[in-house]
């Protein structure tokens, strides 16, 4: 295939930046996005040019570092697939590909494709964790019974990977997807009762320091999360968020 990338260039965050088209051809349609743009940087190496800069790190949908916008969408078209999963057979040949990284102010560039997305750390830091012992002196897991249902729902929260792609699908630039699959991994289960109220607490105000917006309410998160992570999260983080400012 022949293809016309037009792509983000920014060498840091205290640079203006633009975008830059490159031709590119004999891509295959096996080809994974990111195989493609080693080959365009392949060929902008051998022509002693800078190479575009992009992250990634397993490139088998599991880290989320591969966070792009392809055409508009978080990691591209196809749905429930990262950007390193999506293969160039989702293009045609003489297709116009727009190529971008994530847009928030949370997400500031740190050259190119690649944004920082610490924010994120930063929200986990603030409640994601248990102070129950889980080393050492460890209990039989089915000494605790739980619902099977409760265990399912913390288990599909708890495949977020972070990746960001429910804030740049968002008009908004909110994290309340991520922020609540992080709340609901713990609030499903009795491990993570003892830190609930503050856990919920110090999450959201720790989001809200971050620059994230409002939630939206139009759900483009859910579509575009590769995860497939669940609107019912934000749903349950905002009861947990109501019932811990209101006890006492």
């Amino acid at each position: 295939m022949k293809l016309t990338l037009k792509i983000w260039r920014q060498e840091n965050a205290n640079t203006k930046g633009k975008m830059v088209t490159y031709p590119i051809d004999g891509v295959e349609g096996d080809m994974s996005f990111l195989e493609m743009l080693d080959v365009l940087n392949e060929e902008l190496i051998n022509k002693g040019e800078e190479p575009v800069e992009f992250d990634h790190d397993c490139r088998e949908g599991i880290c989320g570092a591969c966070s792009l916008q392809i055409n508009g969408e978080p990691h591209g078209p196809d749905k429930l697939v990262t950007t390193c999963q999506l293969h160039m057979r989702s293009f045609k040949d003489g297709d116009t590909i727009v190529i971008e990284p994530f847009r928030a102010k949370a997400f500031p560039v740190v050259k190119d494709l690649i944004v920082d997305r610490s924010s994120f750390d930063r929200i986990q830091h603030a409640g994601g964790y248990i102070s129950v012992n889980t080393s050492g002196n460890t209990i039989d897991a089915n000494s605790i019974p739980i619902n099977k249902h409760d265990a399912d729902d913390a288990f599909a929260a708890a495949t977020c990977i972070g990746c960001g792609a429910c804030v740049a699908a968002c008009k908004n630039a909110s994290a309340m997807l991520f922020t609540s699959a992080k709340v609901s991994q713990y609030a499903l289960l009795p491990q993570g009762q003892v830190e609930a109220a503050d856990r919920v607490q110090e999450m959201v105000r720790q989001m809200d320091e971050e620059g994230f917006g409002n939630c939206s309410n139009t759900g483009a998160c859910e579509i575009e999360c590769p995860k497939g992570i669940s609107l019912e999260n934000i749903a349950r983080m905002n009861r947990e968020y109501m019932s811990a400012n209101t006890k006492g």
